[in-house]
This record gives structure tokens, sequence and C-alpha cells, in this order.
């Protein structure tokens, strides 16, 4: 590939350097076009002939095709229907081995190589990133040429998954199955974990490998997870260490539905003694997080008995002192925070807070002015409690001579640019990912820089990050549809801002952006919500999709967001958290008991998506208030205190 694609580029720059001399660039650029063009052309026609089966006429029209970009991916759907030819196959792997299509190719290939039992071809054609049925293949390859005490050691470390394993790894599995290596305790840790992932399937099939005594708990441990409230009988009895277990299961199922009941039962069992003080400790953690996500004012104690705290424990113990405003609480839970964490804007926020809570007003006002140098959602509301300007540190990617031009050029991104111009979103998507996974992280900066020259907005945010850059605003916050924006937000009366900090929020910009539960495009809007709308606008509807289009999904989603505002008296907070876990839950999070500081209630949402989602909307309506050189908006006009209802 690398041969023939450099070709491309060097009969590029050769036409273009005849130009220069002969002073005819433009009559030279649209000869270069045409021989593009065509080439495209023969592109198309090879795939048709290809998809006819007309292999013939296939193979002499991509034979004219050696210095196109797109070669090497003509080459591979021919091949992938062709695993027989073995020689073309392995030179294909060898021409071609930096391109995304070898290891597309060697995927398919490895397949037909284990259906064919060719177990030294395997073996060396082998990669340690192919898929799991692959590995299993690969182990048993090497278990059937004569090495069997690794491969089994191997099929263990497979074994302890929740999931349905694949079918080549059937084999592997059932020469695991007959060894002494499988042993009762490694049957139980994946009936666990099949547990968890609720795989009845798997938990059923793992039975039979029980014996009689063993398949009775297995099925005492289904009962429970259908009915958890068994575990209060008195027949149940917690006096061995798997009892046990399935005890602690049943305690953690029934605390979500009857936390209260749970507690009760909790406190009669472990008075009988039966339980090792791990064990304690792993109920104890269970229970107190539970009431924690409840905003019980139990939560505190109950997880301040953890004698060794992990990071989600030592969190919402902050987090339940946060809940009951009680700052001597709070101060108490930072202070075993680990250093690391301590040094988070997140924490440092809520350590000034509750230093000037407690009295210290001089230490955290200090903590705020540091903090109020940092863009983001803490460092916002740090530099409103200090009444300091926002500090937004733009500092555009700097491109140094031809950087972009050089990019551009590289056989890589020739191949994505080239899917591009065929419409072939999704191919040019892959192959991007595929090729800035080479670069370095200055060469990432490079590459997002290219990516927002070529429009993929959500692409260049998603490459910045992965060059660990962010202070590039006008690249991370770009102002793609401003008029369909700013035209909406005025007919709602919203500011323009807020729905950009929405929009970035939900899809980074992309209008084609679909969630794995079928929100669509730039606004995340469900089919059925999209409906609604059109109902309550006398829009005629159309089909899902439409909610691709900009205009339409814009529209919709500023009357959504407005119609949550009006729900929930104005407040932002509030709204935000609504249009992303829906009204009815932010409902369910309103105490009835008193009022919360809308700080408090932000850090408090039970839910982490949605805590991270209100404080990421809010911060980026205060940078895009910026970029769209709005009035000074301010966090505090965002989180007024709220009446809890």
């Amino acid at each position: 590939m690398l041969i023939a694609l450099t070709r491309y580029t060097c009969m590029k720059i050769k036409c273009q350097l005849i130009c220069l001399v002969l002073g005819v660039f433009c009559f030279c650029s649209v000869a270069f076009s045409d021989v593009i063009d065509q080439q495209r052309q023969n592109f198309l026609m090879a795939e048709k002939m290809l998809a006819q089966g007309n292999e013939p006429a296939f193979l002499a029209l991509s034979s004219n095709l050696v210095s196109y970009p797109l070669y090497p991916y003509l080459q591979y759907q021919w091949l992938k229907t062709n695993l027989s030819q073995t020689d073309r196959i392995k030179d294909f792997l060898v021409t071609y081995k930096h391109t995304r299509y070898a290891d597309l190719l060697r995927s398919q290939w490895l397949s037909h190589l284990a259906d064919n039992k060719r177990w030294q071809e395997y073996v060396q054609f082998y990669r340690v990133a192919d898929t799991i049925a692959h590995e299993c293949q690969y182990y048993w390859a090497n278990y059937s040429l004569g090495h069997q005490e690794e491969p089994l050691a191997d099929a263990i470390r497979l074994w302890l998954t929740g999931d349905n394993l694949p079918n080549e790894c059937n084999e592997l599995i059932s020469l695991l199955q007959l060894s002494p290596l499988l042993t009762p305790e490694l049957i139980w840790q994946r009936f666990e974990l099949a547990l968890k992932n609720n795989n009845k399937s798997l938990m059923n099939t793992l039975g039979y490998l029980l014996d009689d005594s063993s398949r009775k708990s297995a099925d005492l441990w289904l009962q429970i997870q259908k009915k958890p409230i068994i575990i209060q009988y008195d027949q149940f009895l917690v006096d061995s260490n798997l009892q046990l277990r399935i005890f602690a299961y049943g305690l953690e199922r029934l605390a979500q539905s009857d936390l209260e009941l749970a507690l009760v039962i909790w406190g009669s069992k472990k008075s009988l003694g039966n339980f090792n003080s791990q064990s304690i400790q792993k109920i104890e953690r269970s229970l107190g997080l539970a009431l924690a996500h409840k905003r019980d004012n139990r939560a505190f104690d109950r997880l301040n008995k953890i004698s060794e705290p992990d990071a989600e424990v030592r969190e919402w113990k902050i987090r339940s002192a946060l809940f009951e405003l009680n700052w001597q609480r709070v101060n108490q839970a930072l202070a075993a925070l680990s250093s690391e964490e301590k040094q988070t804007p997140q924490w440092q926020y809520w350590q000034a807070r509750a230093l000037i809570e407690t009295g210290d007003v001089q230490q955290g006002q200090a903590l705020y002015q540091t903090l109020a140098n940092d863009r983001s959602y803490y460092g916002f509301m740090a530099a409103d409690a200090v009444n300091k300007p926002y500090v937004f540190s733009d500092h555009p990617v700097n491109l140094l001579g031809d950087e972009l031009t050089v990019l551009a050029a590289q056989v890589d991104f020739q191949v994505a640019n080239e899917f591009i111009a065929l419409n072939r979103d999704l191919d040019a998507k892959r192959q991007w990912w595929f090729s800035v996974n080479k670069l370095s992280k200055e060469q990432l900066k490079v590459a997002a820089k290219l990516a927002q020259q070529w429009q993929w907005d959500q692409v260049a945010i998603m490459t910045l990050v992965k060059a660990d850059y962010w202070d590039d605003l006008a690249l991370r916050f770009p102002l793609q549809y401003s008029n369909q924006i700013q035209s909406n937000a005025n007919s709602m009366s919203l500011e323009p801002a807020l729905v950009f900090g929405l929009m970035r929020q939900e899809s980074m910009l992309d209008s084609k952006a679909m969630s794995a539960v079928g929100a669509r495009g730039l606004m995340q809007i469900m089919p059925e919500t999209g409906k609604e709308i059109a109902r309550e606008l006398n829009d005629s509807w159309q089909t899902a999709n439409s909610l691709f289009i900009p205009d339409i999904n814009i529209r919709y989603g500023t009357f959504y967001f407005k119609r949550l505002l009006n729900q929930f008296v104005g407040h932002f907070a509030l709204a935000t958290a609504a249009y992303n876990a829906g009204p009815s839950r932010v409902n369910k999070w309103l105490s009835t008991k008193r009022s919360l500081p809308a700080d408090v209630w932000v850090e408090t949402i039970p839910f982490k998506e949605t805590r991270k989602y209100v404080s990421s909307v809010l911060a980026y309506t205060i940078i895009y208030q910026q970029r769209l050189q709005g009035k000074a908006l301010k966090m505090h006009e965002l989180l007024p205190d709220m009446t809890q209802h």
C-alpha cells in the first residue's frame, strides 16, 4: 500500500510542479481532478462487478486502480470472499500491513484457518488484539500443536466472565471442564458474575456442573434473585461462606426495593454472629451507599463505620454531609480524601465552602481565589463567590508551517478523505480513528484542526481529547448551527448559550448522533418525545429519522427544554437534570423537608451521569456565552437556591 499510495501522492505533486512551471496551474488542477473523478467511477463500477459476481470484470477494473487511495479497500473486499487464496492473502497482509484492512482481513482469514484446522498458520498470523473467539482458537491451536498446560491456564482467565463465550471457545472450555483445574469455587465465581449480568442461560448451564447439594444452593440463589425477601425467614441459615455470599446478594437486592426492611433484617441477622469482619464491611458499604443515594440522614454514620473506605464511599460521605448541611461533617469527610482527590476542583470548591461555613473565612476565600482561575463548573462558582471575572484560558492550537497540509497528505488521511468524497461517512470515520491511533499527542492536535477543517465538529473535539489538550475553545466549542439556535432560542425566550451548552453535551454538535437507546440528532430527542412535540406544535410527524434534520431537531429540543423550564419554575439546574434523567426522577429527588442551596442539590444527585451532565451543561453555557460575546451571564444566575417540593 505504501508503494501504491505514495505513487498517488507523487502523481499529484508532479502534476502541480509542472503546472507551476508552465504557469497554467488551474488547467492542471482540473486535469488531476478529472483523473480522480475517473478513478472514483472505476472504483464504483469495480464494486458493482464484485457484488454481481463478475470476477473477471472486477479484476480488470481494479488492476487500473493501484494508485487510487481506496485500492487496498477494494482488494480487501475481494479477498474476504476468496479466503482460499492463501498466497494473495499473505502478500496482502505484508504489503498493506499498515492499513486498517490488514487487521480486518486477518480476522476473517483466521476463522477460515480454524475451520480447516490449519493450526500452524493460525498461530503464525494471530495477533493479541484479535477477538475473544480468535483468542480461544489460538489457545486451542497451541493445545493441538502439543502445548497443553499453558492453554488451560489461559482458559481459566477467559472462564471468569458473566457473559456467554462465543462458540469458538467450546472446545477449549470443554477441555477445561474435564480438567482438575476447574474447581467448584471457579464455577461459583462465574455463577455470581452471570447473576450480576442477569444471564439466565449461563446460570442454568453452570448449574449442571455442580453436584446435587450445590445445585440446591444455586436454585436458592436464583429464587432470592426473584424474591429477595426470602432471606428474612428463619429457615434461611447463614452458616457457610457460600450462604453468606447468597445472603449478602439478597440483602443488596432487597435494599433496592425496600431499604427499611433490608436494614431490619441485617440488624437481626448480624446479631447472630455468623459474619466475619470482611463480610460485615461489605454489607455495611452496600447499605450505607443505598442510604446515601436516597439522601437519608443515616447515611453518614453508616458510611463512617467502614474501616477501609474506597473512593466511592469517601465521596458519598461528603455528599451525605452536604445534604444534611452539616459543615463540620463535610470538613471531616474531606479530610479523609486521598491527597490526589483533594487537589481536584470539585473537592477544592467544597473545602472552601466548608471552611467559610465553619468560620474560617480567610482560608476559604483564599481557596476560592485560586480555584477561580479554573475554567470549569467549580471554577466558575468559585469566581462568583469572590466576585472575580471568569478565566477562560483560550489558547488555540498553534500550527507551524504546513503541518496541516503534510498530515492531510499522509496515506491514511487520503483514504479517509476519499471516503468523504464518496459520501461514506461511517467508513471515513472508522478510517479516521484507525489513523489517529498512530499519532503522537502533538500530531493529534494537528489532526483535530484537520477534522475541524473537514467540518467534523464531534471528531475534532474527540481528537483533541485524545491529545489531552483542552484550551482551544473555538475547536472544543464550535458555533455551527448558530442561526437556527439563535432563532429558536429567541422564540422560546431562552439564552442561545444554554441551547448550545445542551447540544454540546448531548451530541458534540453531530447532527447524525444516535444513542444506544435510540435518541437522535443534535439534541438527542427520543422518537416518542419527537412525536409528542410535533403534535403540540401542530407539525406533521414524518419518521424518527427526521430528528436527524438540524432545523427540526433544534426546534423540538428548544421547545422541550422550555417546557421543562416552565415545569420547574424557571430553575435551570432542575430543568437540565430533567432533560437528562426525566422529570419524574427529578421530582423524586426533590425533598419535601427543606430548601437546599442549588450547588448542594446538584452535588447530591444520586445518578453520577446526571450529576456530571448538569455540571457540564452549566459550565458549557458560560463558555458559549463568552464565545457568542453575549451578556455577562453568571453561574449563580443558573443556580438560584431552590425550595424543595
